[in-house]
This record gives structure tokens, sequence and C-alpha cells, in this order.
């Protein structure tokens, strides 16, 4: 694939075409382990970057619960509440630390809550999913905005073939984005969420 508009464009639809699981998906009934890693590989199975990937494992579950940012099953089985937990762990992971999403998950987890805490997961979720459509289509505005900066700025520069310098200074400026967003989520954290 040439590195083009239309290329580009395409990507970017793959992107924010994927879709997030809903509330109305998750099953009505608690799932076992087996059953909760084979639903989010399902659902989730386009984010995969290589088809080795795995979305979602036992252990990776285990290990939720071990560091206190997942509460344990209950009687081997995982509830609404467990599933999206784990749809807002597997949302956060992709940039933050498991410390940093345990600070986050502090205050709304049961087992750590404190008393009279009256946040709705549901609620969360929803609205976590709601914004994020938003943003979805300042994403692509963005990236519109961006490859006319970068392809006004190598004309300045007099390059008459410069399809691979765009291209990476695309990668640059998108990775410098995610870089400056993830340290702000970061000192959001420090500053008003970390108790220590």
């Amino acid at each position: 694939m040439d590195y083009n508009k239309e290329s580009l464009d395409k990507l970017v639809e793959e992107i924010i075409g994927t879709k997030d699981i809903t509330l109305m998906e998750i099953p009505c009934v608690d799932l076992y382990m087996d059953q909760v890693t084979t639903f989010f590989n399902e659902k989730l199975g386009s984010l995969k970057r290589n088809d080795d990937d795995k979305i979602l494992t036992k252990t990776m579950i285990n290990n939720y619960t071990k560091g206190k940012v997942l509460m344990p099953a209950k009687n081997k089985k995982y509830t609404n509440e467990h599933m999206i937990l784990l749809m807002l762990i597997y949302n956060l992971k992709q940039t933050i630390s498991i410390n940093d999403i345990n600070t986050v998950f502090d205050s709304i987890i049961d087992i750590k809550a404190p008393k009279g805490t009256s946040l709705s997961l549901e609620d969360l979720y929803n609205n976590f999913l709601d914004i994020k459509e938003v943003q979805n289509k300042d994403f692509v505005s963005d990236i519109d905005k961006d490859t006319e900066f970068i392809k006004d700025r190598i004309k300045q520069m007099g390059k008459k073939d410069g399809e691979l310098i765009e291209l990476i200074l695309m990668v640059l400026l998108l990775i410098n984005k995610a870089n400056m967003q993830k340290r702000m989520a970061e000192k959001l954290i420090d500053k008003f969420l970390n108790k220590t």
C-alpha cells in the first residue's frame, strides 16, 4: 500500500471503525475464566496487531487479581462488574502501568473503595464510550490537519518527493501526541489520585 491520502484515510477508518464492547453485549450470566477470555478475544480480536497476540489471557486476569487491580472472582465466576473493569483495564494498559491503573481503580473497586462510594461502573463505562465516540471524530479531523501541516512543511523545505519524509514526520508527530497525553494522564494520577 502506497502512503497517500486514500491509504491514510483507510487506516484511520480501521482505527475509528473498531467497535467497543457495549454493556448490552456482556452476557447476563456470570462467566467462568475460559468464557471471559474467549469473549474478549472474539469481541476485540480486530484490535490485535499480530495474529499471535492475545487480547486477554488467564495469566493476565490472575495477575490483575493478585495485584488488586481486579477483585477476585465470585465462586470462580466473573460478574458484569468484572467484565466492565476488564474492558477499562484493556484500554488503560495500552498506555499506563498496572500500578497507575490500580491507583485509578482504588476508589471504585468494592474491596478497596471507601464506604459511601456511589460510583456506578455502568455509568462510568457508558460515559467513557460516549466521550470516546466524540474523540474518534476529532481524531479524523486532527489527522487531516496534521497531514496538511506536514505537507506544507515539506514544501517549505523544497522537497519534491517528500512521501518518505511525510510518513516519518507523521509517525513522529503521532508518537509525540501520544507521549504528551500519557504524561498528562500520569500527572493527573500523581497529583489527584495517588494517595501515597
